[in-house]
């Protein structure tokens, strides 16, 4: 195998769960690009359809589960292995909050938090059982956390601590599940995507977020999508149970940092 094909994923088959929109449209794109066949999931079906259509377009077979996710990972990888044969790649991408206000960690209903927990951290231990149970030698399943999980966050107190919990939850899987499978985490910093531009609205709003990252832009579900691709690859056999924040150098220690430099 050539240097450069080592990032090739032709033949291979992945998962991709809450991969309607953003992100996760966008991870699902970038593995059919590199030559997966993919299985698409998410609540709304004119999303998928939609996400399905540019997997296609990219040469690529896809499968549409339509669902919520939860409870629902076995079914998805059954399908999966009804279609395809076999599952090389599973990322849990599902996540987010349907739950729009915030507030303390103190004050949070624990409905709230249990529901936080479900869908951030319960949905991705029960996608790494589903892809585990199926997966042969070579295997990778991949986490989308957070950067929200490496450092206190106010006001996102629940979510924040299931990705948290899912970071930990990596290094477990990865430590128990090698040789066979590898299991890596990726955390992305402030992307532009639908549900972002839903809570922002406003250009000024994302000047002002790009402004407190080093490189000095917000990302995109591309630049996510490229370090999943190299995670699914050959290129990174030997790299298991680590995290990679994907945030444009963006840091609690450098926002920190560059705040110290404005007061002055």
């Amino acid at each position: 195998m050539s240097f450069m094909d080592q990032y090739k994923l032709d033949g291979k088959v992945a998962v991709i769960t809450g991969s309607g929109q953003g992100i996760g449209r966008g991870i699902a794109w970038g593995l059919a690009a590199a030559g997966c066949d993919v299985a698409l999931n998410a609540r709304r079906e004119n999303d998928l359809e939609e996400t399905a259509r540019g997997v296609t377009e990219r040469g690529q077979e896809a499968l549409v589960f339509v669902s919520d996710i939860r409870d629902r990972s076995e079914e998805l990888a059954d399908l999966t292995m009804e279609k395809f044969g076999k599952i090389d790649i599973w990322v849990n991408n599902v996540g987010g909050s349907d739950e729009k206000n915030t507030r303390t960690l103190i004050a949070t209903p624990d409905e709230i938090f249990r529901s936080q927990l479900e869908l951030n951290l319960t949905t991705a231990f029960q996608g790494a059982k589903a892809a585990a149970k199926k997966m042969k030698d070579g295997g990778c399943i991949i986490n989308i956390a957070s950067g929200a999980g490496m450092r206190g966050s106010p006001y996102t107190g629940p979510y924040a601590a299931a990705k948290a919990g899912m970071l930990n939850m990596t290094e477990t899987l990865a430590i128990e599940l090698a040789p066979k499978i590898r299991v890596n985490a990726v955390s992305p910093g402030p992307v532009v995507t639908e549900a972002f531009d839903k809570v922002l609205g406003a250009a000024d709003a994302e000047q002002e977020i790009a402004a407190t990252i080093p490189l000095g832009f917000l990302g995109t579900p591309d630049d996510i999508a490229h370090t999943v691709v190299f995670l699914s690859s050959p290129a990174s056999r030997w790299i298991t149970g680590r995290n990679i924040l994907v945030a444009g150098g963006r840091t609690h220690r450098a926002y920190q940092y560059q705040q110290r430099l404005e007061e002055e």
